[in-house]
Formats: structure tokens, C-alpha cells, sequence
């Protein structure tokens, strides 16, 4: 059995945030929510939230242990990406790539 949590459209880089779920893969909630809370990465917000929500998800509709569960799947794909312009000298223009995230978190109960 197995509890997923998902986050769309995160104003985070992709790559960014697949730093942090190199992590908390394959590790137990409980590990994985103290490596979120004492990791200085700009992710670890967003990841946080994430793991809790799939935690509540596992334990109030699924009735999973939560002493049991574990981080099985992490994965995240890349979201629109917003263009903007940037004016630079002798009338040029840089395009800047505001890039975002979709976040799928899945926990499962070991055996």
C-alpha cells in the first residue's frame, strides 16, 4: 500500500530541488523530516510541507503506520517556464528563464 502527495507549479528550479531528494530517498519519514528541518537549501521548504502532507495522507485515508513508513518514491519534473527580458547595454536584450517544479512524494510501509 502506498500514500502520494504531490506539489505543482513550486517557483523552484528542478534542479535545485533534486539535490534535496537525493536525500530523503529510501529513507524513514522520521529521518527524512530531520534531514528537511537541518538542511540550508531553499527546497527544504517546499520538501517539508510535502512529507508532512503525504504523511497525513498515508495515515488518515489509508491507515498506514506511521512509525513503519518510508520515502519509496521522490521524483520531480519540470513546470512551465516563465520568459522574461532583461534590457542590457547597446539595445540588447538576455531572456531569463523563471523555472518551476511538480513534485511527487510516495511513501509505502515496510514489511
Amino acid at each position: 500500500m502506498e500514500a502520494r502527495a504531490y506539489l505543482k507549479y513550486a517557483r523552484i528550479s528542478p534542479r535545485k530541488v533534486s539535490i534535496v531528494l537525493d536525500l530523503i530517498r529510501n529513507k524513514p519519514v522520521d529521518y527524512a523530516l530531520a534531514v528537511l528541518e537541518n538542511t540550508p537549501k531553499s527546497a527544504c521548504e517546499y520538501l517539508e510541507k510535502l512529507l508532512k502532507s503525504a504523511v497525513a495522507n498515508a495515515v488518515n485515508n489509508k491507515q498506514m503506520d506511521i512509525t513503519r513508513l518510508y520515502v519509496s518514491e521522490c521524483f520531480v519534473c519540470p513546470g512551465p517556464i516563465l520568459k522574461r527580458i532583461r534590457p542590457m547595454s547597446k539595445g540588447r536584450a538576455y531572456r531569463i528563464e523563471k523555472r518551476s517544479s511538480h513534485v511527487t512524494m510516495v511513501l509505502k510501509e515496510q514489511e
